[in-house]
C-alpha cells in the first residue's frame, strides 16, 4: 500500500465512552430525585450552617463551618452550574458522577453525620437530616431493583412444594 492509500482507509470507529450513568441502574426520575434531595440538602446545610454561626459556643461554630462545607460540596457535586465562579467545578462534578451510587451514600452521610457529632443540637440535626436522606436515597439504589413477582412467586412455589414433600416424607433418603 501506498501513503496515499493509507490517508484514505477509514479510521476505525473510536469506541463508545462508557457511561456510568447508565450502568449503575438507576431510573432518570430517581437520578433526578436524588439530585433534587442534593440541592435541597445543600440549601437547608447552608441556612443551618450560618444560622448555627451566630452563638458564640466555638463547636457550634464550628458544625456550621463544616455544614457550610458540606453544602458546598452537594452543590459542586449535584449542580456544578451553581458554582460556575468555581473553575475546577466541571471537573469534580465529572468525578462524582463516575461514583458508584454507595460510595456517593457513604460520602454524603459520613459528611452530614459529622457535624451531628461535633454538636448535637436542633439546628445540626435539622440542617444535615436532608443531606443524610441524600445519602440514603444514593444507598438504596446502590441495592439495585426489586425483582419482578413471576419469579419470588415461582420461588415461593417450589419452597412451599419442597416444605410439603417434607412433611410427607416423599423425599427418598440419599445414600451416604
Amino acid at each position: 500500500m501506498s501513503s496515499q492509500e493509507d490517508q484514505f482507509q477509514p479510521a476505525a470507529p473510536a469506541p463508545a465512552p462508557a457511561d456510568s450513568s447508565n450502568d449503575d441502574g438507576m431510573t432518570w426520575w430517581y437520578r433526578w430525585l436524588c439530585r433534587i434531595a442534593g440541592v435541597v440538602g445543600g440549601i437547608s446545610c447552608a441556612l443551618a450552617g450560618l444560622w448555627n454561626c451566630v452563638t458564640i459556643n466555638p463547636l457550634n461554630i464550628a458544625a456550621g463551618v463544616w455544614m457550610m462545607l458540606n453544602a458546598f460540596v452537594l452543590f459542586l457535586c449535584e449542580v456544578p452550574f451553581c458554582c460556575q465562579f468555581v473553575e475546577f467545578a466541571n471537573a469534580v462534578s465529572a468525578r462524582a458522577d463516575r461514583l458508584r451510587p454507595w460510595q456517593k451514600a457513604a460520602f454524603y452521610c459520613g459528611m452530614a453525620v459529622f457535624p451531628v457529632i461535633l454538636s448535637l443540637t436542633l439546628t445540626t440535626l435539622l440542617g444535615n437530616a436532608i443531606a443524610f436522606a441524600t445519602g440514603v436515597l444514593y444507598g438504596l439504589s446502590a441495592l439495585g431493583k426489586k425483582g419482578d413477582a413471576i419469579s419470588y412467586a415461582r420461588i415461593q412455589q417450589q419452597q412451599k412444594q419442597m416444605d410439603e414433600e417434607k412433611l410427607t416424607g416423599t423425599i427418598e433418603p440419599q445414600a451416604l
